[in-house]
């Protein structure tokens, strides 16, 4: 928490950019909020610098996004891409949703599908979610396979230590926790 309130505070120049952009790029608002699960099964609210048109899901629900997601604003492309759009969630690792390493937290929609599908799902559940993961590190995020990124994100859960979390910090700021994945997003 204290990392987190620190990087806050530190990168407080550039978050303000960043949503200046997203503000004046098509003025709706600037954060997105959405429902996700995290520590044992608990929903909360992460919070991320909007990318998507404003009512994106209105006519379809909740989906998965793709790669060049037409929903996406012009800013907000470049904002994945970068992962910059995830740093508002150094707020939740201030609050105590988040960690900064363990895997990502999945909307509740998403995770009762998955469940259905991966009777040991849920032991993902059993760390905090992270703002980057073991499992994104290894390119496994985004629209790629469910498998795969459960695979390494129960690895992490099994073998989790200071420093695994410390080697993943590190091949996120080396590689970037960027939205490129092995599909080529």
């Amino acid at each position: 928490m204290i990392v987190s309130a620190a990087t806050l505070i530190l990168l407080a120049p550039a978050l303000a950019v960043i949503a200046a952009v997203v503000r004046l790029s098509d003025g709706g608002s600037v954060l997105y909020r959405q429902t996700r699960v995290g520590l044992d099964g608990h929903r909360f609210t992460i919070i991320k610098f909007r990318t998507m048109l404003e009512q994106a899901e209105r006519d379809l629900g909740a989906i998965w996004s793709v790669p060049n997601d037409p929903r996406c604003t012009r800013i907000g492309y470049y904002l994945r891409r970068s992962g910059f759009d995830e740093l508002p969630q150094l707020w939740n690792i201030l609050r105590g949703d988040m960690s900064f390493v363990g895997p990502r937290p999945e909307r509740p929609e998403f995770t009762r599908e998955f469940r259905r599908e991966h009777s040991y799902y849920d032991l993902r559940h059993t760390v905090r979610p992270g703002l980057t993961g073991y499992a994104q590190v290894h390119g496994w995020r985004g629209y790629t396979s469910l498998e795969e990124r459960l695979r390494h994100d129960l690895y992490y859960v099994r073998n989790w230590s200071f420093a695994l979390d410390v080697r993943v910090c590190f091949a996120t700021l080396i590689r970037g926790w960027s939205e490129k994945t092995r599909n080529g997003a």
